[in-house]
């Protein structure tokens, strides 16, 4: 097994992980929104909790996730992507029903931006340090890589929730902005993902996605920035 071959395998190994957090934390992000509104549904599945195993699922986080791993360092192909297993909430609730299901469809998407938030003030901070260090530079800084890259995987799962196809949570926004039935929401659902994978295989639509990936990260780069600068004055003072 060539050198080449090793480092392809730990990149992926690195870029799986980041996503299986990534995923899981978009997952908890569901339960623990609607677990405040009162639901009480994913506490009793087991939801409410930042353990991965009961986030993850066998076609979104584990199958799904490799291939496209492999198939990003191999062809080119355009987006490594998975999901977990969907969080279920009660909605028994006529009055508060259309709240709950926004407000915990929200909390996923807003997981991911507190965790690309989070990743780039620690790649700032990891950046600064490595430079100021003489000695264990080098290791900070594939450390900040690291997180650089936990920052572009969050963003670009917020994009793509963002699409209203479903199941991702672009679509349950729709459903309401359109007053669609559950019926014909399930209907669509069912060919959800074959519209998907259409869709990020045109390459007008995947330029757009990349597009609005490298916009979203890069305006969290600028926290990025912040943090380097703060711990230069404070490391350097």
């Amino acid at each position: 097994m060539g050198p080449e071959l090793l480092s392809q395998i730990r990149e992926g190994g690195i870029l799986y992980v980041i996503l299986l957090v990534a995923v899981c934390m978009h997952e908890f992000g569901h339960a623990y929104a609607a677990d405040k509104l009162g639901d009480k549904l994913p506490r009793l599945d087991g939801r409410v909790t930042l353990n991965p195993a009961a986030h993850m699922d066998m076609l979104g986080t584990v199958i799904l996730p490799l291939v496209t791993i492999f198939l990003s360092m191999g062809t080119g192909f355009p987006l490594v992507f998975g999901w977990g297993k969907p969080v279920r909430v009660f909605l028994d609730n006529p009055k508060t029903r259309v709240k709950v299901d926004i407000i915990s469809t929200a909390g996923g998407l807003a997981m991911n931006l507190v965790v690309a938030a989070a990743s780039a003030l620690a790649a700032g901070v990891l950046f600064a340090l490595s430079a100021l260090l003489s000695s264990g530079g080098g290791m900070l800084s594939e450390f900040a890589d690291v997180a650089v890259l936990s920052m572009q995987i969050n963003c670009m799962l917020f994009i793509i929730n963002m699409i209203p196809v479903p199941p991702l949570d672009g679509s349950r926004f729709l459903k309401y902005a359109l007053g669609m039935s559950e019926a014909t929401y399930e209907s669509l659902a069912r060919y959800g993902i074959i519209i998907f994978l259409v869709l990020i295989n045109i390459p007008a639509f995947s330029q757009i996605l990349r597009f609005l990936v490298g916009w979203l990260a890069f305006m969290f780069s600028y926290l990025a920035h912040f943090s380097a600068w703060v711990c230069g004055l404070i490391c350097g003072g």
